[in-house]
């Protein structure tokens, strides 16, 4: 075991917290090792007037901490799953994964407020929810909004829009559940493949058994189904291609959508099977929904 653990994290306060929630966890299991937390401001925290699909994706939050991985800075780097790319550098891999916090996406209005302002938009940060957004509230408009949670928020209280579309998993961690005003189904609305779990990037080659206690193998497995979803239709972190998959037992289900670019068609669909096959399902269903796409079928 290290005498000294350093931990990489974005600056931002949600990555702040999701980050102790780990120093938490080595401070406990190992008293005698020393756990301190660095945090750096990444490319895609800079850049905040314009979409991640025109910036160059996700990717770009974890540029940076891949580079203090590398120049061994930092031993181990903490991401939310949804952020993190799904072409990973080999000598960077994900070393664990944390227990799923709730992966719903939720609307929030602003405060003393319970009905939408059909005057203002909806702001969403991903094409992902737009296009699910727009099937809900057809009579709304849809606008882009950035930054982090607490900069969104403080858009919403500005005035300039009637409500947000949030991560639960994010306003939890931050002691904000109070603003949630309605929470969406994963049928509703499917979440980003990763989102709610936690994933720990290491250096290949180093031992990162201390970090067996904190791995949670339910979300790996829908990690593995969700991410190999994706990955088969070429849906990078600026994508509307989601998915969501359920660890029930020995069994796993992956609800995914699929979005043809060319005309906005997006068609969903379900699959089960056994966990063992979470990477093999996560393919068969992409496949299958873009079989249907090409055929414009509603499955």
């Amino acid at each position: 075991m290290k005498q000294k653990i350093v931990v990489g994290s974005r600056e931002s306060r949600l990555a702040v917290i999701q980050s102790e929630m780990v120093l938490e966890y080595l401070k406990k299991e190992y008293p005698r090792t020393e756990a301190e937390l660095v945090t750096m401001k990444t490319t895609g925290d800079r850049i905040l007037d314009r979409t991640l699909d025109q910036v160059g994706g996700k990717g770009l939050f974890v540029k940076e901490l891949d580079l203090a991985l590398r120049d061994k800075r930092t031993d181990v780097s903490v991401h939310s799953l949804k952020d993190v790319p799904m072409d990973l550098p080999e000598d960077l891999p994900l070393v664990a994964f944390s227990a799923r916090e709730d992966p719903r996406d939720v609307l929030v209005l602003p405060e003393g407020e319970t009905e939408l302002n059909r005057d203002l938009p909806i702001g969403s940060a991903s094409l992902r929810r737009s296009i699910q957004l727009k099937k809900l509230y057809p009579d709304m408009e849809i606008a882009p909004v950035r930054g982090n949670v607490q900069t969104r928020l403080r858009k919403l209280e500005e005035g300039q829009y009637s409500a947000l579309v949030l991560a639960a998993a994010g306003l939890k961690r931050l002691g904000l559940e109070h603003r949630i005003s309605r929470y969406f189904t994963v049928e509703e609305m499917i979440p980003a493949a990763g989102q709610g779990i936690l994933a720990l990037q290491g250096r290949a080659g180093e031992d990162y058994s201390y970090l067996d206690a904190f791995h949670d193998k339910e979300a790996q497995a829908a990690a593995v189904c969700e991410r190999a979803f994706v990955r088969e239709l070429d849906g990078g972190c600026t994508s509307p291609v989601c998915a969501h998959a359920v660890v029930t037992k020995e069994k796993i289900t992956l609800r995914g959508l699929y979005y043809r670019e060319s005309d906005g068609f997006f068609v969903t669909d379900s699959r089960t099977g056994d966990v063992k096959e979470a990477a093999v399902i996560g393919r068969n269903l992409a496949r299958a929904l873009r079989d249907a796409a090409e055929k414009e079928v509603e499955l």
